[in-house]
């Protein structure tokens, strides 16, 4: 960091001090960012190919963080401290903001989401949640249906088909998630708690569970699944953004890659071949 600052600061000292006496600076700047970029972008492919013996894939990673924040103050000179003008270049001045927005965006949630599932049960595969979530679905159906049947009460019966069926059926309070909000799972383990009083001995296990010195012996209650499949969401949620953000960052790093060598066409051809 202490480098990065450094070359930040190298770097706004000598564009100050030369900039007025090299007309051609912007180029040299253009060029140099260019080529950091292209750095940058082969960070993806070294990822997908693992086996190679060059710099370790830790190394890059490094690499590409700080000479991703090292770019912004390059970028910055490189347009000279001002905005953009003219349609093409405010497009390609948002693309690389984008670019860069979203990777720090992913340092971020790299850093913090993966602590966070540690804190939730177990390593849960993003692939098999589908099946997990299923599996929770059809035990809660299926107390429910214990319930009707035993005691011919339809108290749980409406209250799953009312508040749980749609619960169990798919991934909910994806936002709330990322953001450690336990509001919906409160509000509806409170909506069980007052359904407490409408049931008989028998009811409460099938709500609560029954609870035993012998864990071969205990079982789980609504609530217990209610609990389980908000975990499950939660998993769900984080790993489902750290997928996302590469399917964002990725796609805009290459279209601002495209883009800036059509902005190098450009600027030559408009120079008569020549800086």
């Amino acid at each position: 960091m202490l480098l990065l600052l450094a070359a930040c600061a190298g770097l706004f000292a000598v564009w100050r001090e030369f900039d007025p006496l090299m007309p051609k600076m912007p180029y040299l700047t253009g060029w140099f960012l260019f080529t950091l970029m292209v750095l940058l972008a082969a960070y993806n492919g070294r990822k997908k190919l693992p086996f190679l013996p060059a710099i370790r894939s830790e190394t890059w990673l490094q690499f590409h963080i700080y000479v991703g924040f090292f770019t912004v103050a390059l970028f910055a000179v490189h347009v000279g401290m001002r905005v953009p003008g003219g349609w093409f270049e405010a497009v390609l001045a948002w693309l690389y903001i984008l670019v860069t927005a979203s990777g720090v965006l992913g340092l971020i949630i790299s850093r913090i989401f993966p602590k966070r599932l540690t804190t939730r049960g177990g390593e849960v595969i993003f692939e098999q949640i589908p099946v997990v979530r299923r599996a929770l679905a059809d035990e809660a159906e299926a107390l429910a249906l214990k319930a009707l049947s035993e005691s011919k009460n339809t108290t749980i019966m409406d209250f799953y088909t009312q508040h749980l069926q749609g619960y169990f059926a798919g991934p909910r309070n994806f936002v709330g998630h990322l953001f450690e909000v336990s509001s919906p799972l409160n509000e509806l383990l409170h909506r069980i708690g007052e359904l407490n009083r409408f049931l008989n001995a028998q009811e409460r296990v099938i709500l609560y569970g029954k609870q035993d010195a012998d864990p071969a012996k205990r079982k789980d209650g609504l609530a217990d699944l209610v609990r389980q499949k908000d975990s499950l969401d939660y998993h769900y949620s984080l790993q489902l953004a750290l997928r996302l953000w590469l399917f964002v960052h990725i796609p805009l790093s290459y279209s601002l890659l495209l883009f800036s060598v059509v902005h190098v066409v450009l600027v030559f051809a408009f120079s008569g071949g020549t800086p």
